[in-house]
């Protein structure tokens, strides 16, 4: 008779301070609701899965979290919310958080040592505590960060250090970023799992959509210029409708009031953020296609994959994982960046050329190709394969 062998083990950390019930809704954090998606689907994979995060997530998974006594204490002597701190006090918001950050990378490293677990997957953030300590768990301990490796000026001193530790890519573009003697253990695309996210039955594609933070390396400005040249050279009058979170009033951002503001009229429309499911599946499954114009080269984009769900073709700037994302004449187009420096008024003018072509995108095809490399399950699926090719290794 064989002997069944055991679940695997996992404790799964994810340290920063948006990773708490009360914080979570209420901010753009793809990092943390990724690691939701990640630990319940592990589970179903029968994977034994344990969450570290500062504060109480909804999850079916254990959750194990920091003591935030000295955070509370705080907030009740301000009167303040956790972002309420973050916002009028931030150094004394990301002291507190270090102590929290540091208190969970240790819990998790000493269950490890002490048998509790098989490996340790940490998300890292701007800190270093995770990978500073990573030699003394004597688990297997492996990484992923969601920013390029060479984003910050930090990123670029410390890197270089903790290339040998266990790292999990979010794409071949990510992979560009980092230093070059990394240790990749895989590549593992983002995946979600939102039921409510699927085509519309009649889209009405009467409009294009952005949707992301309104930042100028986003571009945003990009796509109202795209939609204006469209309509030019088309004679028709499609209205561009802009999703997202802009930042006028928090971080003095000049680009909303010089850049974005003055276009709103009947052509260019500012819906607001949309958080809730069925908003964001009518505002991407009604759109004739998703304009991802971003200069910056990010490692992965979840509102390609969103709209994707939701059938919609992407019509994007070239910019780090977009060309992986996008299956060019399949499921959108992509233009091509250029070098620096960026040539604005030439990559408007192929944005144009290609919003004139989506209509040739089979909507079906897209929603497929999100169900085949695009899911949460998918995405789990991957992390087991990678946890035991670890294991095997150590």
């Amino acid at each position: 008779m064989t002997r069944q062998q055991p679940p695997m083990r996992v404790a799964l950390v994810v340290p920063h301070m948006f990773m708490h019930r009360d914080i979570l809704p209420k901010v753009i954090f793809s990092p943390g609701q990724l690691a939701l998606s990640l630990a319940d689907q592990l589970l179903r994979l029968d994977v034994d899965v344990t969450l570290f995060s500062p504060g109480p997530v909804n999850t079916a998974a254990k959750n194990i979290v920091a003591d935030l006594s000295l955070f509370q204490a705080e907030l009740d002597r301000r009167g303040d919310t956790y972002l309420d701190l973050l916002r009028k006090h931030s150094v004394t918001f990301v002291t507190l958080a270090r102590q929290v950050q540091a208190e969970l990378i240790a819990k998790a490293y000493k269950m490890a040592n002490d048998g509790e677990f098989d490996i340790v997957h940490v998300y890292t953030n701007e800190e270093e505590l995770a990978l500073s300590f990573a030699e003394l768990c004597n688990k297997p301990v492996v990484f992923t960060h969601h920013d390029p490796f060479n984003f910050l000026i930090r990123y670029k001193s410390s890197m270089p250090k903790y290339a040998s530790r266990n790292w999990l890519a979010l794409s071949e573009a990510q992979k560009r970023s980092s230093p070059t003697d990394t240790n990749w253990i895989a590549t593992i695309y983002h995946g979600m799992d939102d039921p409510e996210l699927h085509p519309v039955a009649h889209p009405t594609s009467d409009y294009f959509a952005y949707s992301g933070r309104i930042v100028s390396p986003k571009g945003v400005h990009l796509a109202i210029g795209a939609v204006k040249e469209f309509n030019k050279q088309t004679g028709q009058n499609v209205k561009l409708k802009i999703a997202g979170k802009h930042y006028a009033d928090t971080n003095n951002d000049s680009y909303w009031g010089e850049k974005i503001e003055p276009e709103l009229g009947e052509m260019i429309e500012y819906v607001g953020f949309i958080d809730t499911s069925d908003d964001k599946r009518s505002f991407y499954g009604n759109a004739r296609a998703l304009i991802v114009p971003s200069l910056f080269d990010e490692p992965f984009g979840m509102v390609s994959i969103e709209a994707l769900a939701c059938g919609t073709p992407v019509v994007a700037v070239g910019s780090g994982a977009l060309p992986e994302i996008i299956k060019e004449e399949a499921t959108g187009f992509v233009v091509d960046k250029g070098n620096e420096p960026i040539d604005e008024v030439k990559i408007i003018q192929h944005l144009a050329t290609k919003l004139g072509q989506v209509d040739e995108i089979d909507r079906q095809l897209c929603r497929k190709d999100f169900e085949d490399r695009f899911t949460g399950q998918r995405m789990a699926a991957d992390h087991k394969r990678a946890y035991e090719r670890l294991l095997k290794r150590s």
